[in-house]
């Protein structure tokens, strides 16, 4: 039985008056948050990984992100039977190849660059060389600071091009002493300001 005086119809438009009241308007509110990142910044998918490794001899580069040096895989192709020495060399010049090569699509989607100039060519130790020494065909001086620490850093975490204690002898085509490097902590997480430490190599 309904009370008298009750009026239900009243509290139609008492609840929208309420509602308008707290504000509940869908087109007030703000919902252009912009594009949701599309990559995490230096991350690469297990397909990019995949792409990127390539058939031959697996290797590891180190490339430029997020002003620091992160390895990415690559792969360099070494003929069957190379001696020993002239093996160091390609894998050497290879090492460079990939360092030089433009980044791929997912790898600049990534933040991933190079500083290593395309063309800089390597060869193996002269008469009075260290036997595990490299001759670049660009004067190590003129390097960038970040291209001299890519290629050092990558140099020293090849098998192929460090010598045993981990170090890296370097020169260029001039008769300018040569210098052996070292990738350390602070090079590769601050490649533009910490230099590779170094240190002068006496001739044989």
């Amino acid at each position: 039985m309904r009370r008298p005086g009750a009026r239900p119809w009243l509290a139609v438009p008492l609840l929208a008056t309420l509602l308008a009241g707290c504000g509940i308007r869908s087109t007030q509110v703000p919902t252009d948050f912009g594009p949701a990142p599309s990559r995490v910044p230096c991350a690469l998918s297990g397909a990019d990984l995949s792409a990127q490794a390539g058939r031959g001899i697996p290797v590891q580069v180190f490339l430029l992100c997020a002003s620091q040096l992160v390895t990415v895989d690559r792969s360099v192709r070494i003929p069957d039977g190379t001696a020993e020495a002239e093996r160091r060399v390609l894998v050497a010049q290879g090492l460079l190849g990939q360092l030089a090569a433009r980044p791929s699509a997912a790898e600049k989607q990534a933040g991933y660059t190079t500083d290593v100039a395309a063309g800089i060519k390597v060869t193996g130790a002269r008469d009075r060389d260290p036997k595990n020494t490299f001759r670049l065909s660009v004067r190590v001086q003129d390097l960038t600071p970040y291209a001299l620490a890519q290629i050092v850093c990558t140099f020293a975490d090849s098998e192929a091009t460090a010598a045993d204690d981990g170090t890296v002898v370097l020169g260029g085509p001039d008769v300018l002493p040569l210098r052996r490097y070292s990738c350390t902590p602070e090079v590769r997480s601050r490649p533009g300001s910490e230099e590779p430490p170094s240190s002068d190599v006496t001739p044989s």
